[in-house]
């Protein structure tokens, strides 16, 4: 019997979400079908793909051969249809599904992806903002943002861009609490920063690199510390090209403490032959780089 594509597209979901439910809810398809769909693939290929427990879908040993197999046909396919699609205009048309951490998410990425809307009319552009690494090999998104570069993976990396952070506080907490004037008068107050124990990223673990281990307020969300911050919350760490979105904040102790952080453009390597995809990725970077340098202008 013949394997299709679109049987190679289903075993490809399940091997990435390791459940038909997950699996089911990607494809929108019910997750009893999507079981003997792939039942009937094993059947077709001679070989048991899955070892199935009440965790979930584990791969067998053919069942990597497979999966290793349908990852090349399916950049294959991106590869061809980005051809096509890009042989017939200069617009780029489609989705692309960008991952990124919510303080670019937020704060760099809104007008970077409009500019890219107003050029490019006819593609679809999703930003999955979440304080977490992506995994693009279950493709989760076409492309991620990182604080890092990852070194374990099918993946290329491509740095964007160097970005600044310092310490700030609202006026109105300046105003009712103790002179910040060194980096000691820092211990009399209250600080804003990570839940510790959801850093996902060493590179954002700010406090404990200037000696500051107590969070008084936490959260996950970039975007919840810098409301923290204006709400008069304490002292934190801010990205400088979040500031000009937070009248009320000024930065402290800048020839004291001022930290450098940079971004990276991650891919799955199956999609460096991907044209539209690498054009896309050309444009984000370039307009990130323009947008951050704008922003960090006005800190």
């Amino acid at each position: 019997m013949e394997t299709h594509w679109d049987d190679l597209r289903l075993f490809l979901a399940v091997a990435r979400e390791a459940s038909l439910t997950a699996a089911g809810k990607t494809l929108r398809l019910d997750p009893a079908t999507l079981g003997r769909r792939m039942g009937r693939l094993e059947t077709s290929l001679g070989a048991t793909l899955f070892v199935k427990s009440p965790q979930g879908y584990a791969l067998t040993e053919a069942g990597v051969v497979l999966l290793d197999k349908a990852e090349a046909a399916e950049a294959a396919m991106r590869a061809a249809t980005s051809t096509l699609s890009g042989a017939q205009s200069d617009r780029l048309t489609g989705q692309v599904r960008i991952g990124a951490p919510d303080g670019c998410a937020n704060y760099l990425m809104p007008q970077v992806c409009a500019d890219l809307a107003d050029r490019h009319p006819d593609l679809d552009i999703q930003v999955v903002a979440l304080p977490r690494v992506f995994n693009l090999s279950r493709r989760e998104a076409d492309l991620a943002i990182g604080v890092s570069a990852p070194t374990a993976g099918r993946l290329t990396v491509q740095k964007i861009t160097d970005y600044r952070l310092h310490l700030a506080a609202a006026d109105s907490y300046l105003a009712q609490h103790p002179q910040i004037s060194t980096t000691a008068d820092l211990q009399g107050h209250r600080i804003v920063g990570y839940i510790p124990d959801m850093i996902f990223d060493r590179e954002l673990d700010y406090l404990a690199d200037i000696g500051l281990p107590r969070t008084a307020l936490a959260s996950n969300s970039v975007s919840v510390q810098l409301n923290l911050l204006r709400a008069g919350g304490g002292v934190g760490i801010v990205h400088d090209f979040a500031l000009p979105a937070a009248p009320g904040l000024r930065r402290i102790l800048t020839d004291r403490i001022s930290l450098t952080r940079a971004f990276y453009l991650i891919r799955h390597a199956d999609d460096r032959n991907n044209a539209r995809l690498t054009r896309f990725a050309d444009d984000l970077v370039a307009g990130l780089r323009v947008e951050l340098a704008r922003l960090e202008a006005h800190a």
